[in-house]
């Protein structure tokens, strides 16, 4: 073991292994998943709850997780939805009790880690799950009686592994967002091997979720200049990986940089995102079957012109310091670059070719206005501006 200029590395076969604390505690490298033990063992978790899907489990990985948890007792919730629910939360929570788990694991995508973020608020405070939401107020209600996490992304794209905040399709089909450090998993085991037999589609939308996030922070006008370096860092290695993480599902070194530009991309969004989001928690509210990622690459086009007549977007040059490390020549190129990357990843052409229709609309830009990600976009989008979004993107 190496410590330098407060830095940690561990010698990992014939390069070391970065241990990373910002945030929270990261170990990030392929095998990474063998330190699980390890982490459970510093956070003071010995019985845990497993949370993860049946995709996972019929994948391998959940057993893969398993096997690192020699001697401990532990119980597995493997029905999280494709967008986690109250229902989902509640249930894994009664199971969570009826075992006397003491902490959480989370094996899985976005979904499976907002699942146990939702069940370490559920599992330990008394009032109803909504009520912790942050439009309602709830985020100071969330205290540190929160049940310990520790987050095993298999996507390269949600970063919340790395995040605060959680995305809930609560009983009244509000798809809300729950914030709060004391819910930020103890230590997040980013292991790339996890995501080498990722399906091309499903790599594709999630690294679009890790670039989006990269873009709308770094184009939020809040003042973070470490967010902002961290951004535009995860947005290059996203921007130049993403295609061939999705051609190449076993290109070890495209798969290393996805998950860091997605673990990075969340990492800095704790400065704010912006319409895309806004506009993908509404729309994925109002029909949770739609993907997250897929709905944020189909936004992205349309807000980033949107933005671009920002005054902060002009005044630090945004959108050029942006298509700089994307390889483009002008900002003015990265709506279109954005919609052809779409189109050579194979993902829909637009929301019509998902099945979203016009009469949406006013239900989706409703809930759009809501948001938590509205108001920190670097533009104020009006009911007109949210319309306007949405037809660009059909």
């Amino acid at each position: 073991m190496v410590q330098a200029a407060g830095f940690v590395y561990l010698n990992w076969g014939n390069r070391f292994m970065a241990f990373i604390y910002y945030v929270t505690q990261v170990q990030f490298d392929f095998g990474a998943i063998k330190l699980l033990k390890q982490e459970c063992d510093r956070v003071g978790i010995t019985r845990p709850l497993v949370v993860t899907d049946a995709g996972v489990k019929a994948a391998g990985i959940l057993q893969k997780a398993l096997d690192m948890l020699p001697g401990m007792t532990v119980a597995v919730f493997d029905q999280t939805p494709s967008n986690p629910t109250e229902a989902a939360v509640l249930a894994a929570t009664a199971l969570y009790k009826a075992s006397g788990c003491d902490g959480l694991i989370a094996v899985g995508g976005g979904s499976a880690i907002d699942c146990a973020k939702g069940v370490a608020i559920a599992a330990t405070h008394d009032e109803p799950l909504t009520s912790y939401a942050t439009i309602e107020g709830g985020s100071a209600k969330i205290t540190d009686r929160a049940a310990p996490l520790i987050a095993v992304p298999t996507t390269s794209g949600t970063g919340s592994e790395v995040a605060r905040g959680a995305i809930i399709i609560v009983d009244d089909h509000r798809k809300l967002g729950f914030h709060s450090w004391h819910i930020v998993p103890k230590a997040a085991i980013c292991d790339p091997e996890l995501t080498l037999g990722l399906p091309a589609r499903l790599t594709a939308a999630t690294g679009m979720d890790a670039i989006a996030h990269c873009m709308e922070t770094f184009m939020s006008a809040a003042f973070n200049p470490p967010a902002d370096g961290i951004a535009l860092d995860g947005l290059e290695r996203g921007w130049a990986h993403i295609e061939r993480a999705t051609r190449d599902g076993s290109d070890r070194e495209a798969r290393f940089n996805l998950m860091s530009a997605s673990m990075q991309g969340a990492m800095a969004f704790q400065k704010g995102l912006g319409c895309v989001h806004s506009l993908s928690h509404s729309l994925g509210g109002v029909d949770p079957r739609l993907h997250h990622g897929t709905l944020n690459a189909m936004f992205l086009p349309a807000v980033v012109e949107f933005n671009a007549s920002a005054e902060s977007m002009q005044t630090d040059k945004r959108l050029d310091r942006m298509a700089r490390v994307m390889g483009l020549a002008s900002g003015s190129d990265i709506a279109s670059a954005l919609r052809d990357m779409n189109k050579r990843l194979e993902l829909p052409s637009g929301l019509s070719q998902m099945h979203v229709s016009a009469n949406a609309f006013a239900k989706i830009i409703h809930g759009a206005l809501l948001d938590h990600c509205h108001k920190t976009n670097p533009r104020l989008a009006t009911t007109e501006d949210y319309t306007q979004i949405l037809e660009r993107s059909m």
